[in-house]
């Protein structure tokens, strides 16, 4: 009894995995340049010197959706949109360089470039500042041109260049803060054939629908393991009766 019990719970445990997973999608369908997680389950074996007795399910998030998401024009000279597989380049909270594709760049009293959520943009020369400019553009080619105060169109200069890199052929994992590292330490090389496009932002590539019908899914598979439960204690209760029988 004790078999189908523990079982049934590692399922659930897996299912509350899969249900976080699909909840944070849901939650980020809006969020520029997420990507989607995705969560796998597979039968992990208990094995011992007597007997393999059993297979408990093992469910987590392995990997995330790379897929290109929609792109919308903004207009906005710091709003860019990532073509292909690159990535910019950020500086994550406990200090190492991090990945993400999300475009919604802004500038800090400072002059320090972040993105949307906070993380500083790396340039080829460390953490990307623009100083006080009466115009800012981002070419193609991430390279970061601006009008200096006071001046006109004809002195327009450059001041740096996005750390763009490719994770073609690079096993990347994505962290809890939504940002993309290399698995097991290391960076990813720059590309110099990254491209982008300017003035446009790239959204998320959450599914909506998918989601919903995976949190339906999961839903049920918790209803039903909840029913395995009650019946093995039905079980247990009714083997407990037959013990009590008195002996004619």
């Amino acid at each position: 009894m004790d078999k189908m019990i523990h079982s049934s719970l590692s399922a659930m445990q897996g299912i509350m995995a899969r249900q976080t997973a699909i909840a944070n999608n849901m939650a980020n369908a809006a969020t520029t340049g997420f990507r989607a997680e995705v969560v796998n389950a597979k039968a992990k074996h208990l094995s011992s010197a007597q007997l393999d007795s059993r297979a408990i399910a093992y469910e987590r998030v392995f990997a995330a959706d790379l897929a290109s998401a929609p792109v919308t024009a903004t207009g906005r000279p710091l709003d860019i949109a990532l073509d292909g597989d690159a990535m910019l380049s950020v500086q994550s909270r406990n200090g190492e360089t991090a990945y993400t594709r999300r475009g919604d760049l802004s500038l800090n009293e400072s002059g320090l470039v972040t993105t949307g959520a906070g993380d500083p943009v790396l340039g080829e020369n460390g953490p990307l500042i623009i100083p006080p400019a009466e115009k800012i553009s981002i070419a193609k080619d991430g390279g970061v041109w601006i009008v200096p105060q006071g001046g006109n169109d004809s002195e327009i200069q450059q001041v740096d260049r996005l750390a763009l890199v490719s994770f073609t052929g690079s096993d990347i994992v994505k962290g809890n803060d939504n940002l993309f590292r290399v698995r097991g330490g290391g960076a990813l090389p720059a590309d110099a054939d990254a491209r982008l496009t300017s003035g446009a932002l790239e959204g998320s590539n959450v599914n909506m629908t998918a989601s919903l019908v995976d949190m339906i899914e999961a839903s049920r598979a918790w209803e039903t393991q909840v029913k395995l439960l009650s019946t093995a204690k039905e079980l247990d209760s009714g083997g407990a009766s037959l013990m009590q029988l008195p002996n004619f």
